[in-house]
């Protein structure tokens, strides 16, 4: 198990360093980009979806807030569980990142090789997401 936490923050790494100019964790634009396809949607969802424990997506969401990424949707109701709606700025972000992400994806793939790839989806076919 251990080998592949390091195999996982080995890749993680190397999207990180292709986002890095652009202020961004490749955790946070996965989220974002999330966020994106499924619209306004409630935070406690979010988590669910994406199978994230409380702590990790209140911690990326209150980054992706700060920095202007998302906003919370005015629907009028009250303020606990008020949906989150990517912003422009975040519109913007992912369009920016877009390149930085196909480089480090180019870039893992080298390092994987076909033989790891083809394992890689393999061990992962079954998993959520």
């Amino acid at each position: 198990m251990s080998r592949s936490r390091m195999i996982a923050r080995d890749l993680t790494s190397m999207y990180d360093e292709e986002l890095r100019p652009l202020g961004v964790q490749a955790s946070q634009l996965i989220l974002l980009a999330s966020i994106a396809y499924m619209g306004p949607i409630r935070r406690s969802e979010v988590g669910k979806t994406l199978h994230l424990d409380t702590s990790t997506l209140t911690r990326n969401l209150r980054v992706m807030e700060q920095n202007g990424w998302i906003e919370e949707a005015n629907t009028g109701a009250d303020g606990r569980g008020q949906p989150v709606h990517v912003s422009r700025n975040g519109l913007k972000l992912l369009a920016q990142a877009f390149p930085a992400w196909r480089r480090a994806q180019r870039y893992a793939s080298r390092l994987l090789g076909d033989d790891g790839k083809a394992t890689l989806m393999k061990l992962t076919s079954h998993l959520p997401g």
